[in-house]
């Protein structure tokens, strides 16, 4: 059986991938997240990659999933695992050997962000209308109790891999207000070659528009 494993971002709280999660086990697929601890400044992506490795355990045939932050996480994960494909959702997709806090400038991601805002007519402002401008109420107000501040220690590790020899995919959001979509679809171009599935909602679109995540994973799980 196809197994579906999902990395959270920045935080680390499984929480934030489980609506996907759920619409997924209803379809009859093994889905899951992974809680990791981001919190700790004495843990870093290898821990984080320990962790999910650990998860997933002897499964097969697997669907890793990386959400924002995750992207850094997943290039360690994929050499442990018997792999299906490598699913980049609303992330940051690294390249061989790059330093986590390194990539924002590399890619000009704040420049992105600062215009889609002005083009948007939207505030500039880094705050929680980044990420929760199309949450529902009820699960921004569940979200209090699922935040974690990521430790700085991970945005001073770079990540050396080699890409899989499986189908990478990246889901870009809408209306991603952190990731906007231009800056999405050009990482992806340059990095992978690849165009991104677009789906309805913002950064957070795991729990604003679960549905058509949910409906690609399935489709490439099948």
């Amino acid at each position: 059986m196809t197994t579906v494993a999902m990395i959270p971002g920045a935080g680390g709280s499984a929480w934030y991938l489980h609506p996907v999660v759920d619409l997924l086990r209803g379809r009859g697929i093994d889905a899951f997240a992974v809680d990791l601890p981001a919190a700790d400044p004495a843990k870093g992506l290898t821990d984080y990659a320990d962790v999910v490795g650990e998860a997933i355990g002897a499964r097969d045939d697997v669907v890793l999933v990386a959400q924002s932050l995750g992207g850094f996480t997943a290039p360690l994960v994929w050499p442990r695992v018997d792999l299906r494909a490598v699913v980049f959702l609303t992330a940051m997709v690294p390249v061989p050997g790059e330093r986590l806090g390194d990539w924002s400038e590399h890619v000009g991601a704040e420049a992105e962000r600062l215009a889609a805002a002005q083009r948007g007519g939207w505030s500039s402002a880094f705050d929680d209308t980044t990420f929760f401008h199309d949450v529902p109420a009820e699960l921004v107000e569940q979200a209090a109790e699922h935040d974690e501040n990521e430790a700085a220690t991970v945005f001073d590790e770079a990540v050396d891999f080699a890409w899989p020899d499986v189908p990478v995919h990246v889901v870009a959001a809408r209306n991603d207000r952190m990731f906007p979509l231009d800056l999405q679809r050009r990482v992806a171009r340059e990095r992978l070659g690849v165009e991104p599935e677009v789906v309805p909602g913002g950064h957070l679109a795991t729990l604003s528009s679960p549905g058509p995540i949910a409906d690609l994973l399935a489709r490439w799980a099948a």
